[in-house]
């Protein structure tokens, strides 16, 4: 006599083929409900079940980081765009001051050039990892200009604003001038505490120039590792300095970037008979430290929004690599399943052939 495996399913799901006790009613939908509820897979397949929870609970920690840095980049912006009426003051004040004298005022020192024997880096990183090549990619800017001074002949020593950077270097036989933390939050007396050093160490002679090494923003993708020249400044790059404002904005659930050129103050008009209680270039020397202490400050700003704009991708790349082995370990999971089921159904039959 030849059974068939689905009759056989549906005769041991009333009663066990091996034992001559049949289960009472109560007990057999109680039996039922178990069997509904607890599925017996192979250890493969638990390790596949117990993986995919793993890698959806992962996705769930990058979305929300990401989510926490646009909130962040969105400070550090309204930060930005709340210190540029002052600079914008500040801007029109200084170029108004050079057209009174008629020119540049070449003898303060602050304006002055010197025979460069030594230079300053001040180097910005963050504090933090998980940001994609942010850090690692103003290490490398920076020792490409180690080497380049060396080429030179130039001495030269670090100032180092970020704990990636100051750790990196600090291993290193690197002279370092000072170093500090750089938060998610700079502010003015943060970049005022900087600017008094690097400005000590200028007009004392023990540097000749110093560069800023910052991230410049460009866009939620892309950031570039600039460098410019703190000081010696030079007035007429003061005056026509133009800037530019990011703004973060949000449209069906992705983040985009709206970018705004803001051209350089006019310089404000002074009348040919208005006196100064002091010389108009001790007012440019009291301006130029405040001008200093705003880029230093700006740049720190863009360089925090540099790097939460790339921590918002690399976890963003992340949730996508997660979504994505989700979905293949889900397809490994069933076919493994499927393969436990048939097992079980050629066991159940062969155990039904040996019974014939």
């Amino acid at each position: 006599m030849k059974v068939s495996a689905f009759a056989l399913l549906a005769t041991l799901s009333s009663a066990s083929a091996f034992a001559p006790t049949a289960f009472q009613p109560a007990q057999h939908a109680q039996s039922h409900a178990n069997r509904q509820a607890t599925i017996v897979h192979d250890g493969k397949a638990n390790a596949i079940r117990d993986r995919i929870k793993t890698v959806n609970n992962t996705r769930k920690i990058t979305m929300a980081m990401k989510l926490v840095a646009a909130a962040k980049v969105r400070r550090a912006q309204d930060a930005v765009v709340a210190t540029r009426p002052f600079s914008e003051t500040l801007q029109s004040v200084f170029g108004g001051l050079i057209n009174r004298l008629g020119g540049e005022a070449v003898d303060l020192p602050l304006l002055t050039a010197r025979e460069i024997n030594k230079v300053t880096l001040v180097v910005i990183t963050g504090d933090r990892g998980l940001c994609g090549g942010y850090n690692s990619y103003m290490i490398k800017k920076t020792e490409a200009r180690i080497a380049e001074l060396k080429k030179q002949g130039i001495d030269h020593e670090l100032v180092l604003i970020g704990k990636k950077g100051a750790s990196y270097f600090g291993r290193r036989d690197t002279p370092i001038a000072f170093s500090m933390d750089c938060t998610q939050n700079p502010d003015a007396k943060m970049a005022n505490e900087i600017s008094e050093k690097l400005l000590s160490m200028y007009l004392s002679g023990e540097t000749d120039t110093i560069e800023l090494m910052y991230t410049k923003f460009v866009n939620l993708i892309t950031s570039v590792p600039s460098t410019r020249t703190l000081v010696p400044l030079s007035a007429s790059d003061i005056a026509g300095e133009e800037d530019e404002i990011f703004q973060l904005t949000s449209s069906s659930g992705d983040f985009s970037v709206e970018k705004t050129v803001t051209e350089a103050a006019e310089p404000q008009e002074f009348p040919n008979d208005m006196i100064f209680e002091q010389d108009p270039t001790q007012i440019i020397n009291a301006i130029l430290p405040l001008y200093i202490n705003g880029q230093i400050l700006r740049t720190m700003q863009e360089s925090v929004a540099s790097e939460l704009a790339a921590r918002m991708q690399a976890m963003q790349s992340a949730s996508d690599n997660a979504k994505d082995l989700s979905k293949n370990l889900s397809t490994e999971y069933n076919r493994a399943r499927q393969a436990a089921v048939t097992q079980e159904i050629l066991e159940i039959v062969s155990g039904a052939s040996a019974l014939e």
